[in-house]
């Protein structure tokens, strides 16, 4: 069997990212899709306001980048979400279910001390089977 090439997915406008920060928004081999961590800053990088408004920018980018892919949300077979106060777990799970609402995933929720950006709040990275999905 021959080994398939990595494929980086880097969507239009987030060229910065992978020049600056030296990192792919994901990385496809095969029909795996690993997203990199997805935060909720706007174009300008600046943090959003609370939980809810930085995990509705998270998901965006998470089914922008899993759309460039080839791919939907209801491929993700594993979600990973950082959060820097697991208080804020049920205003982070209403936005969730806007953009998972059947079919979950496995997901680990981890509470950590920072991220990144001093006003980040959460940070989310998925795995994704393209095709696997529903949708």
């Amino acid at each position: 069997m021959a080994s398939e090439k990595q494929q980086l997915i880097n969507p239009p406008g987030t060229e910065t990212v992978y020049e600056r920060m030296q990192f792919s928004q994901a990385v496809r081999v095969g029909d795996t899709l690993w997203v990199s961590g997805q935060t909720g800053v706007d174009e300008n990088w600046k943090a959003a306001d609370g939980i809810e408004n930085q995990a509705q920018l998270a998901f965006q980018g998470l089914e922008r980048i899993i759309k460039e892919a080839g791919g939907t949300l209801a491929d993700i077979v594993e979600l990973v979400t950082y959060h820097t106060s697991m208080k804020d777990i049920r205003g982070f799970s209403k936005v969730k279910a806007k953009f998972i609402s059947a079919d979950f995933p496995a997901w680990t929720a981890v509470g950590v001390t920072e991220l990144v950006m001093p006003d980040l709040l959460v940070e989310v990275r998925a795995t994704a089977v393209i095709g696997s999905g529903k949708g």
